[in-house]
This record gives C-alpha cells, structure tokens and sequence, in this order.
C-alpha cells in the first residue's frame, strides 16, 4: 500500500531559488475528479495522469484531507500521456518543481504557471504524520488543511480567480 505523508506551506521569499539543486516541468490532469462524482457514485480517490520531464505517471490518491493519504504511482509512456492529457482531461494543472534540499529534507517547491500564475508552494515529504521539521526562513503558512491549494482544486478555483484574503492564506 502506498501511503503519502506530506505537509504544504505558502512560500514567502525568493530565498529557495539559490537552494534549489534541479528542477523539472510538469503538467497533470485529472481523468477521474473524485470531488465532482464522490457524492454521485462513492468514488473515493482521483485518477491523475502526469508527465514531468521525460516521464509520465498514472496516479490515484485517496480524496481525504491532510497530512496523510493512500498514493499509488504507475509509469506509462510519455506519449500515451500526453495524448490522455489532451483527449480526457477537462484543462491541466501546468507548474515547475524545483527540488529544494533543506536540514535533511527535500521539499518540493511547486511554480505554477497559466491560470494559476503566482502561486508558490512548497510540499515536503515525511516518513510519519508528526515528523518535526526544520522550516527554512522562506517558508511561511502552512496549509496542508486548505483543500483550495491541492492541484485538483487549483484546476476548477485556479489562483487568477483568488480572493485576496484566499491569496493570503486565509
């Protein structure tokens, strides 16, 4: 069983750029919206397809919120990808992971870009929900409990459409 042990936060400074070690592109999109057909039929995951560089993944992750969540990751090649992406999906969520080492962690710290421009977060990965972390100086809010951040939720609320206190963290 996968299971994905993970905390988000806003991202306050430009100071990570110095730190990040690569990065990568990455476009997702949701072949199955948990959020929409949950209360029609019981779905209780999503079914994401992404492509992140040379690599393409079919992902299904638990609907639930917080810090941790059943994950489950399966390569298929870029082009079938690519083509599910434009012939099954409803948009994409489009942003760069940069990699950002940091007091023995990696957090992933995610740009988004088209509708979503502006939007900086950083998730780090954990090996258990209550794992103390060391946050470095430019991360600011968490937000892990705030579903409007998750990529799901940025393709039907994407950030251009923000209230200013959804922008602040609020």
């Amino acid at each position: 069983m996968g299971i994905e042990i993970e905390r988000k936060f806003l991202v306050t400074s430009d100071a990570w750029r110095a730190q990040a070690a690569h990065a990568q592109r990455m476009v997702q999109g949701y072949l199955i919206d948990a959020s929409l057909v949950q209360s029609q039929t019981g779905t209780r995951c999503s079914l994401r397809v992404r492509v992140g560089g040379d690599h393409a993944w079919l992902n299904i992750k638990s609907a639930t919120l917080g810090v941790e969540r059943l994950e489950y990751d399966y390569p298929i090649p870029v082009i079938d990808a690519e083509r599910m992406l434009r012939d099954f999906c409803n948009g994409v969520v489009e942003k760069v992971r940069h990699y950002v080492p940091y007091a023995g962690l990696t957090f992933e710290v995610d740009e988004f870009f088209g509708d979503n421009a502006g939007l900086i977060v950083a998730e780090v990965e954990l090996q258990s929900a209550n794992q103390a972390i060391d946050k470095p100086g430019w991360l600011g809010h968490e937000v892990t409990q705030h579903l409007r951040y998750y990529n799901l939720n940025l393709l039907q609320h994407p950030y251009s459409r923000w209230s200013a206190a959804e922008k602040a963290g609020e």
